[in-house]
């Protein structure tokens, strides 16, 4: 692999360890790769994926290339390119969450996560987009839409339409190859669907593995950051580097297990069993377009030898998906004031009432409105009593009558759901979740297949999830 085209094709579509071992070969250098991506982004710049560019990146790949010329050689991340979702703080860039009333909040420390993807060695590129405020703004705005970044346009050619999760611009980079991955964040929905609609790997772990510390809250008790990657390898190496305790997240001191970086090499598919939830799942009549490949996709994993066990279906499946909860609301309310109080109200934003008041003066900012930051500002306080009972009715719903249920019931191993149809119990009960592409619709709409277990499951969803992808092959590159 002499020749730039040779190259090229590693930094569109090739792994992690692809591109180190071009580094470490010296085949290309951490300089000439992170040019490359940078020429792009500027190529691509009609996507918008892209919120901001570090202006460090050509001299952190430089400094990464020295390094490894002296043999100091950080690990599999050495000069790997990453963005990262603006609602995550990197010194000296904006972290605007996608609203426009902070949209030049620069936080002087970066975000734990941040620090062990620096110590890895990874080479920040910059910024993505996101839906404003993890999409907790108004519940008719499209997932492609913030105030601060305006639309993010996906690389195949289709809309980031309304629900489909707001790690958007961390999908569309690594769908473009824009980055070999980013990292996006997850309170339910938001790494797994952007991910299915986008056609590249998403993993959102067990909350507490991975600290929040940094990162703009929507609600703590469900919120995970999370790589999207070209595949399951590369998610479950970014993974462990993630993962781990931090004094700044207490979440993080009560997870002392992470997957390890190969989990995803470690099984076949015969003898695992796995389950099909149908009610208010899979059967769901928003879904009805979807099954030919749904099921294209589970006929392919019976005859590698899987064992389907369909239904394999939730006890609280109608309760959950009915059930209306104060959580997110008192939650953010409580979450957003302490985060920017810490930071010393970044432009004069001390309070979500200060942001929807700054909103009120400034409509053309919201121009979808902004119930819900209104319904949040009503919200009581974390020691109100009707939060309380809706966070233990959620906990009951979504992991004892839920995924535990079935999973214990039925004796499977993993449960398996198209796109992002199991994203509310997952969030709810702050499981692990792997989208998985899985093809593509006639109308040219990626299809993914979603993942996920109990909590605390990740090395077996990882292990599972990367003998699932080598059955699928279900990645579709766009045509840029």
């Amino acid at each position: 692999m002499n020749n730039m085209a040779d190259v090229e094709s590693v930094f569109i579509n090739g792994s992690i360890a692809e591109i180190g071992d071009l580094y470490r070969k010296r085949r290309t250098s951490v300089a000439e790769a992170v040019k490359w991506y940078l020429a792009r982004v500027e190529w691509l710049g009609h996507l918008n994926a892209v919120r901001e560019l570090s202006g460090t990146a050509l001299d952190d790949a430089k400094h990464a290339d020295e390094s490894l010329a002296r043999g100091g050689d950080t690990g599999p991340l050495h000069g790997i390119p990453v963005f990262l979702k603006d609602n995550i703080f990197v010194s000296g860039l904006r972290a605007s969450a996608g609203v426009k009333a902070l949209a030049d909040f620069r936080p002087a420390r970066d975000a734990s996560l941040v620090t062990r993807l620096r110590a890895a060695g990874a080479i920040i590129l910059g910024k993505t987009n996101l839906t404003e405020f993890a999409d907790y703004v108004s519940d008719v705005m499209p997932s492609e839409f913030s105030g601060a970044g305006g639309v993010v346009k996906n690389p195949h050619g289709i809309r980031y339409d309304r629900g489909q999760g707001s790690s958007v611009g961390s999908a569309a980079a690594v769908a473009a190859s824009l980055a070999p991955f980013a990292i996006g964040s997850e309170t339910q929905n938001s790494i797994q669907t952007p991910a299915s609609y986008s056609s590249v790997v998403g993993y959102k772990s067990t909350t507490g593995l991975v600290s929040r510390a940094g990162v703009v809250p929507l609600v703590p008790s469900q919120d995970s950051p999370g790589p999207l990657a070209r595949s399951i390898a590369d998610a479950a190496l970014v993974g462990s580097i993630l993962a781990g305790a931090d004094p700044r997240d207490s979440w993080t001191l009560l997870h002392t297990q992470s997957a390890s970086p190969d989990a995803a090499r470690r099984v076949n598919l015969g003898g695992i069993r796995i389950g099909v939830p149908r009610r208010q799942m899979a059967a769901r009549a928003d879904f009805a377009d979807l099954m030919p490949l749904f099921e294209a996709a589970l006929s392919k994993l019976s005859a590698a030898g899987a064992k389907i066990i369909d239904p394999c279906d939730l006890a609280s499946a109608e309760q959950l998906q009915e059930v209306r909860s104060s959580v997110f609301r008192t939650e953010f309310k409580a979450a957003l004031k302490a985060l920017l109080e810490d930071n010393g109200a970044p432009s004069g934003m001390g309070s979500l009432a200060d942001i929807i008041a700054w909103n009120a003066k400034h409509p053309d900012a919201v121009p979808y409105g902004q119930p819900l930051l209104l319904a949040a500002q009503e919200a009581g306080s974390l020691s109100d009593p009707t939060y309380r009972a809706d966070r233990a009715r959620d906990i009951a719903l979504s992991i004892d009558g839920g995924i535990r249920a079935a999973i214990a019931m039925h004796d499977v191993d993993v449960l398996i759901a198209p796109m992002g149809a199991a994203a509310k119990c997952t969030g709810k009960a702050g499981a692990p979740v792997l989208a998985i592409p899985a093809g593509m619709g006639s109308a040219g709409t990626p299809f993914g297949i979603t993942l996920f277990c109990n909590p605390g499951g990740d090395a077996k969803l990882l292990a599972i999830g990367g003998a699932i992808e080598g059955v699928l092959d279900g990645r579709q590159l766009p045509k840029l």
